[in-house]
């Protein structure tokens, strides 16, 4: 009778073991979701404040292209379109990230970095560890204790 009863109670934790793994499985599978859609929206905000940015910037662009080449013609300067070359790279990298294909480059370029330069993401001190943080929360614990 015990061997009976051990067995149904061995079989029921066997099932309440595998529940609790497929139970992690799916939270950890729904964090990573989450992670993944909240990395998307914020790209998406970043191309969208890029190609705001670059309304407002691309105005003051031509404004002052203009003005700055209107006043050379006149004024027989032509230091006065030095400041169009710098403006320039800014107004062409604002389109690039807004419309251009700045942001393939950079996954790339990421990618290349992750496989080929490892150790130059590597953390000062190693990856940090429940120990590590425990010992520092310890040691701010007896911080404010001895205030």
């Amino acid at each position: 009778m015990g061997f009976i009863f051990s067995k149904s109670m061995n079989e029921n934790m066997k099932n309440q073991q595998e529940f609790m793994l497929t139970n992690a499985q799916l939270q950890l599978e729904r964090q990573l979701t989450l992670q993944n859609e909240m990395r998307e929206r914020q790209m998406a905000m970043q191309v969208a404040w890029s190609r705001e940015f670059l309304k407002y910037f691309g105005t003051f662009y031509g404004i002052t292209t203009i003005s700055l080449t209107t006043g050379a013609i006149k004024q027989k300067k032509p230091a006065f379109l030095i400041p169009i070359f710098p403006l320039s790279f800014i107004f062409i990298y604002q389109y690039d990230l807004g419309y251009g294909t700045l942001l393939q480059r950079m996954k790339g370029e990421a990618e290349d970095i992750l496989e080929t330069e490892k150790s130059k993401l590597q953390l000062p001190k190693g990856m940090i560890t429940f120990e590590s943080l425990e010992k520092a929360r310890r040691e701010q614990s007896k911080f404010f204790m001895d205030k």
